[in-house]
């Protein structure tokens, strides 16, 4: 599936385009006129081009199936410390989805960012990447009703925002075993006012982790997302019923954020899913809602609003499909675009003045030189098995096992 209509859409519709811009998404560019290698500057920092490393969930720290509550499956490892070194040409680098609490956690070694060990064993991979000479941002993580009660004994529960089960699909238990979802327990007022603070103690930790920032994730049906989407939220009280109620939690977050001061407003960014059904989303209001959410936030100075407007998730089909122009004009910061981009849909966007940055996920995996590729016009390798993108059994299969391209000598 790829996000084609979209971006054509957003490239053909954007006021922004001068005489020297084009508007055909697949045309040929030369290196010296090609936007998405360009600097940039993002928080302060320049980026060396605009291609960005989209975060994914690769599930690799070490499995520990004698004891599924060690905080071992949890901790990055040599192996995330390679895999992001070999991705370091990109612009911007944002890592996959990192669970912030035990209350967040719902993918079994997908890691965390929840102690001081694991801002520890973080920093080993933004020392890596920075002696790279590439900046990286964490993505920090909150499953909400996409996880399962057996990650969570101690309470027996998952959260959202209201009791709406997901009614597709199915969930996994802490042991793999695919079941039935659940039907969550709304957040108390209390407990909203405890996970601002677990978001707030995520960010200091990853800024003792070394890095240069952080993107709340707001997108795919995770915990923001279902306070976000009207079909997620039916609640009565402030976080609930108006676009205003609805979008209250995240700028709490942010706001809380930015009052701790690990990292300035600049440097802190976020996403957002308008179009996706992944999770079980997909509002009827959400062509309306999500350019409010845009202008809300536009207010902070954020570091960027990273939007997957693609189909790559999937399209809900219940409303107009967002794209990135809508939020451009409520948006005044850098956006990221996402979601089965190529190469000259990237570009495409980039000159229409819609985006700021393309972000690459599946290109990603099977090419970690994907910068030199794209620059070179050298060969892509084949798409990585679906199997390998998130089995923490494959550990280095699928992950670091794919080299750089090295031209044949004339």
């Amino acid at each position: 599936t790829s996000s084609s209509s979209i971006t054509q859409n957003a490239v053909q519709s954007s006021t922004h385009i001068s005489n020297n811009q084009i508007t055909n998404p697949k045309a040929n560019f030369t290196m010296a006129d090609t936007r998405l290698f360009s600097k940039f500057t993002l928080g302060g920092q320049e980026l060396q081009n605009r291609m960005v490393l989209a975060p994914m969930t690769r599930s690799r720290c070490e499995p520990t199936p004698d004891d599924l509550f060690s905080i071992k499956n949890s901790m990055p490892n040599e192996r995330m410390v390679e895999y992001y070194t070999q991705r370091a040409s990109a612009g911007l680098i944002i890592t996959e989805g990192t669970q912030i609490s035990e209350l967040s956690w719902g993918w079994m070694c997908a890691p965390k960012i929840e102690t001081e060990e694991h801002a520890t064993a973080w920093k080993k991979v933004t020392d890596a990447v920075h002696e790279k000479g590439g900046i990286i941002y964490l993505q920090l993580w909150h499953l909400g009703r996409q996880s399962h009660s057996s990650f969570h004994p101690a309470t027996n529960k998952i959260v959202s925002a209201s009791d709406i089960k997901i009614s597709i699909g199915e969930s996994k238990t802490i042991t793999g075993e695919k079941v039935e979802h659940e039907t969550p327990t709304p957040l108390t007022k209390d407990e909203i006012k405890e996970t601002i603070q677990d978001f707030v103690r995520a960010t200091r930790l990853a800024k003792e982790a070394g890095f240069d920032g952080v993107e709340v994730h707001g997108a795919n049906g995770y915990l923001i997302d279902q306070f976000l989407q009207s079909c997620s939220n039916n609640r009565t009280d402030e976080y609930g019923g108006s676009f205003e109620n609805r979008v209250r939690f995240l700028k709490e977050i942010v706001e809380a954020m930015i009052d701790e001061g690990s990292f300035p407003a600049n440097r802190i960014g976020f996403r957002l899913s308008p179009n996706g059904n992944f999770g079980d989303m997909g509002g009827e209001d959400n062509y309306e809602m999500f350019p409010y959410v845009a202008k809300e936030m536009n207010k902070y100075g954020l570091a960027y609003l990273h939007l997957m407007d693609g189909f790559g998730f999937g399209f809900h089909n219940k409303c107009k499909a967002v794209t990135s122009f809508d939020i451009k004009k409520n948006f005044d910061g850098p956006i990221i675009v996402n979601v089965g981009l190529t190469k000259d849909m990237g570009e495409g966007l980039l000159r229409s003045g819609t985006a700021d940055l393309a972000a690459y996920g599946r290109p990603y995996i099977a090419n970690p030189d994907l910068v030199e590729r794209f620059q070179n016009d050298w060969p892509l390798n084949d798409s990585a098995s679906h199997e390998t993108w998130w089995d923490a059994e494959c550990r280095t299969t699928g992950y670091t096992d794919y080299k750089a391209y090295v031209p044949a000598e004339e």
